[in-house]
């Protein structure tokens, strides 16, 4: 099943779908990079995710997975013989890893929106507020997971690096949009070495977004939107 051609549905500025790029260039898996169009949902995007109907979904044999954190756990099964394993072989380290990237996925995509409006100081203020002490956490589990080495998965990329790490354009983004450092050295350093680490990593520097080019894009976005 593994030789079988993969597909993959998503938009190239969202972070969720670089998350499975990631994972798929982890894993040294050729794919079909299906893009689509920013605001319109294709007829293969609405087929294979009938109920969220939303990217990224990862179309491998003709079946289709969806939700990101889910792909990404797929394509370290399927695959569990290529490249490094993307989640701990230890049952508890499994759990951890699962833990913390949930936990990213509840404290910081939902911050966005208010986090790049400048248009409301009080909401802004309070999404900065909030992402930074989710960063101060995740400082603190870089620590614990990673265990003195380069990444939360060790020697190389794993699961919550992924988690995180897909943020990475938008949160540098936020710098050029709302002039709001968020990845600040004063404040979390090792998760600002951690961060030049992961974006400097073969894997993902072809697939991760730059800031400038995440700003041209919500720019487009939202013109198109407004008209």
């Amino acid at each position: 099943m593994a030789e079988e051609d993969v597909k993959l549905i998503g938009l190239w500025a969202s972070p969720f779908v670089v998350r499975a790029r990631i994972a798929l260039n982890l894993k040294g898996i050729e794919y079909e990079f299906l893009e689509e169009e920013p605001g319109k949902k294709s007829e293969l995007l609405l087929k294979s995710n009938p109920v969220y109907k939303k990217f990224p979904v990862l179309i491998h044999g003709g079946k289709a997975i969806c939700e990101s954190l889910l792909i990404v756990q797929y394509i370290d099964e399927v695959w569990s013989s290529s490249g490094f394993p993307i989640l701990p072989a230890d049952a508890y380290d499994r759990a951890i890893s699962r833990f913390w990237a949930a936990y990213i996925d509840d404290k910081l995509p939902t911050q966005g929106p208010a986090l790049l409006d400048s248009t409301n100081e009080d909401s802004q203020a309070k999404a900065k507020a909030k992402v930074l002490s989710t960063l101060q956490q995740l400082e603190k589990a870089f620590v614990d997971c990673s265990k003195g080495k380069s990444f939360f998965g060790g020697d190389s990329i794993g699961f919550i690096d992924i988690a995180l790490g897909s943020l990475l354009g938008w949160l540098k983004a936020s710098k050029l949009i709302a002039d709001i450092n968020i990845l600040d050295e004063t404040k979390t350093p090792r998760l600002v070495e951690w961060a030049e680490r992961f974006c400097s990593a073969e894997a993902v520097k072809e697939v991760l977004p730059e800031a400038e080019e995440l700003v041209e894009f919500r720019k487009i976005a939202h013109a198109a939107t407004s008209k």
